[in-house]
């Protein structure tokens, strides 16, 4: 079973320094009928205006992904992490027992455009911990490439929860196939561009909740950049 979430249905919340849409509840916007899948739950596509961003704020007991897709995002926590994480790059923050940081645009003239990504982890309490590697576009080109795993599989980030991530390019021909397990639910969000989903048509910012499957297809792509998530039930 697909159902396909439209751009447009998300949240919003528009606060000058920053856009932001919202997959899923986050702050001010709450709807009951969204508010995750499976262990996934927040998908937050955010803009920093340039010299703007989050001031030191506190997490604890989740899987944080940064995901950029245009400018960079500045990042420094309380684990002694300063950091630039760029287009290619995808950065991974344990919050565990507790953990605090910033996040800051400091171009004078460029948005920072990235996703955030909260995973529920399967471990509470340990220590906070930080992952930071750059996966090249060519690895992505019209395929899935795995980016974050819990065991860090084929040079993926490690993360605390029963979740994979997977990102790709699709242009044209290209296309590529991932296996699920039917038990588990998947999760497909499309960056940019437009992409076929098992038969489904996507638009950037357009989302395909997946359960009771056994694969994805992915064709049909016309400059797509897509995430794909394998998630706990």
């Amino acid at each position: 079973m697909l159902t396909v979430r439209q751009s447009q249905e998300r949240g919003y919340a528009d606060h000058g320094w920053l856009k932001s849409f919202h997959s899923f509840s986050f702050a001010g916007y709450y709807d009951p009928a969204h508010m995750g899948w499976g262990n996934l739950r927040v998908i937050n596509e955010d803009r920093i205006a340039p010299g703007t961003g989050f001031g030191t704020h506190g997490h604890r007991d989740m899987e944080i992904i940064s995901y950029v897709m245009a400018g960079t995002l500045a990042h420094k926590d309380s684990m002694g992490n300063v950091r630039g994480i760029p287009p290619g790059d995808v950065q991974r923050m344990s919050a565990g027992s507790g953990v605090q940081h910033s996040e800051f645009n400091h171009a004078p003239n460029e948005t920072t455009h990235f996703l955030q990504i909260w995973i529920e982890p399967n471990v509470k309490g340990i220590t906070p911990g930080y992952e930071q590697k750059t996966f090249a576009q060519a690895e992505k080109r019209g395929a899935l490439r795995l980016v974050a795993s819990p065991d860090g599989a084929k040079g993926s980030v490690t993360i605390h929860a029963d979740a994979a991530l997977y990102a790709g390019y699709f242009d044209g021909a290209e296309q590529a196939t991932l296996a699920l397990d039917p038990a588990r639910k998947a999760y497909v969000f499309l960056v940019r561009g437009e992409l076929d989903v098992n038969g489904q048509k996507l638009k950037a910012g357009d989302a395909a909740l997946i359960e009771r499957e056994s694969q994805i297809t992915l064709r049909g792509g016309m400059d797509a950049e897509v995430l794909v998530f394998d998630l706990a039930a």
